[in-house]
């Protein structure tokens, strides 16, 4: 409002040496519409003041936003590797559970088959084993043929290789074959969890058929969930490894939430953005992944450029500042701007550093130009 009656002052300046004639010396010369030339009276009226860059250390806070995310190694899908009918389970979403807990039974008969598959080809290979060693003996004392002996150990050789993989799929439905016998075969088998944390989806229910590409259930656990923030090429350059941030959600923006950078993304996404995993120095059991997230981070001491605010001005959607061109003239070009803080404006590139600008009175300026372009 300061400004308003130098504006008016000298806008009737302008409106009347632009009804004079062309010879007179009192003329607002405006050669290009970007450049504009005063007379000495209007340089006064106009309060203008000039000065070059000024080199200032200046702190910011960057504001950024995301959501919780969980690393892999936290985040599990269980299914069940041969498939079967849900006997029974106590899951809900949201429920804790416990790493070793039992979260699921599951029967079918091909766990009988297997047990008994098991069962059969250990008592065979026993049987087999001692055929071989017998066969070992009587090949040594020339009492029967090779052809008889390797025969006896391709034998022994296959079936071991058989009850090995019936051991390991034993082990993949959760049954520990050392203890398997005649007397415990069961048509059932336990689902542990392999993870402490809570229970994200259950995607099944009582005596539903599930295939072995079924995820059944889906565990958190929570202890180790990040903050996955987007970050823009400008502010990039300003995050590092191991810097301190807080965060907020929308909700209780009152409640801060110490972080650290742990993992900076290499690559830009289309919209000029990288990701920043942040760690949590303590974890809230009220932090659920996928929920959204502020975040400030506070940079200090960066040495900037600056001008005074009065000395920038907008038009067209464009920042802009007037650079001294000669005795009176001064020419409005188009600058970058950063960071605006206590009064002085970041101008961003070193092309402009011997340039001399005005840094008081810009706006006058600017109705002058802008009423000259309308004449």
């Amino acid at each position: 409002m300061k400004n308003i009656p130098i504006v008016i002052i000298l806008s009737l300046l302008i409106y009347s040496c632009n009804t004079e004639p062309e010879s007179n010396s009192s003329e607002v010369k405006n050669h290009h519409k970007n450049i504009i030339t005063l007379t000495d009276e209007q340089y006064q009226i106009a309060g203008i003041d000039t000065g070059f860059l000024i080199q200032k250390n200046i702190s910011y806070i960057i504001k950024l936003n995301g959501k919780i995310e969980v690393p892999p190694q936290n985040l599990v899908s269980i299914s069940v590797p041969l498939g079967g009918y849900l006997k029974s389970t106590k899951l809900l979403n949201g429920m804790h559970i416990k790493k070793g807990e039992v979260i699921a039974v599951i029967e079918d008969v091909q766990y009988i088959q297997l047990q008994q598959d098991y069962l059969n080809a250990k008592t065979q290979l026993m049987m087999l084993e001692k055929e071989y060693h017998r066969q070992q003996e009587l090949n040594q004392s020339k009492a029967t043929s090779d052809k008889v002996f390797e025969q006896s150990k391709v034998n022994y050789q296959t079936q071991l290789i058989l009850l090995k993989s019936l051991e390991e799929k034993l082990k993949l439905i959760g049954l520990n074959p050392e203890n398997l016998t005649v007397e415990n075969i069961s048509h059932s088998i336990n689902v542990y969890s392999p993870i402490s944390g809570f229970v994200s989806a259950v995607n099944v229910n009582i005596g539903k058929y599930v295939n072995p590409s079924d995820v059944l259930f889906e565990l958190v656990n929570p202890e180790d969930i990040h903050l996955s923030l987007t970050a823009f090429e400008n502010d990039i350059n300003h995050l590092f490894i191991g810097q301190k941030l807080i965060a907020y959600t929308n909700t209780q923006p009152q409640k801060k939430y110490p972080c650290e950078i742990i993992l900076i993304s290499k690559n830009l996404e289309k919209n000029n953005s990288a990701q920043v995993h942040c760690h949590f120095e303590k974890y809230d059991k009220n932090l659920l992944p996928g929920m959204f997230m502020n975040a400030e981070i506070e940079i200090s001491n960066l040495n900037a450029n600056v001008l005074p605010e009065d000395a920038i001005v907008r038009f067209e959607n464009q920042e802009y500042a007037f650079v001294v061109k000669g005795k009176n003239q001064f020419e409005m070009i188009p600058v970058q701007t950063g960071i605006t803080e206590k009064g002085f404006t970041q101008i961003i590139g070193n092309q402009l550093n011997k340039e001399k600008f005005v840094l008081k009175g810009a706006y006058n300026l600017l109705f002058s130009i802008t009423k000259n372009n309308e004449n």
